[in-house]
């Protein structure tokens, strides 16, 4: 049995080995594309950076617990982010209105435009890969990935 291929006797194993083997190249594509991504966003910005980043920019303005608490991350790792993104420019710091001790980030206008413009070249590679894929098939790939997603359980 050759990956993406299911005889009609295969056991259930052979098919959960085949997806298995499909979730593990995905993984490792995604995390590829999160490496380029953040390339691209900045030269020197690594690709935790880029998810602290594009976090901030669909939370913020944040707190820094508040990304530990989305991203399953450290507070090490998202401080050491959070400072390298504040020194790159991409993110800016502001007083938390609600409790002076505290600091709530928020994505630069710098930070905005690059992560803008890496999400516009994405798209139209995604276009140009998926153009002769209908757009029942890509539903349909969409609502199988939901279902594998929904069996681990809500996403916290």
């Amino acid at each position: 049995m050759t990956a993406g291929t299911v005889p009609a006797a295969a056991s259930s194993l052979d098919a959960l080995r085949l997806v298995e083997h499909e979730v593990g190249v995905l993984m490792r594509r995604a995390r590829r594309a999160l490496t380029e991504r953040a390339r691209l966003v900045h030269p020197d910005l690594q690709a935790i950076g880029y998810l602290v980043l594009v976090q901030v920019e669909a939370d913020g303005p944040v707190r820094g617990s508040g990304l530990c608490d989305v991203l399953h991350l450290d507070k090490g790792a998202v401080s050491r982010s959070v400072q390298h993104l504040l020194d790159l420019g991409l993110v800016d710091r502001t007083p938390d209105p609600d409790d002076g001790r505290a600091t709530l980030l928020s994505v630069s206008d710098e930070g905005r435009r690059r992560v803008r413009a890496v999400d516009a070249a994405r798209r139209e590679l995604l276009g140009e890969r998926f153009a002769d894929w209908s757009r029942e098939d890509l539903c349909d790939v969409a609502a199988t990935l939901r279902r594998y997603n929904a069996s681990f359980g809500p996403e916290a």
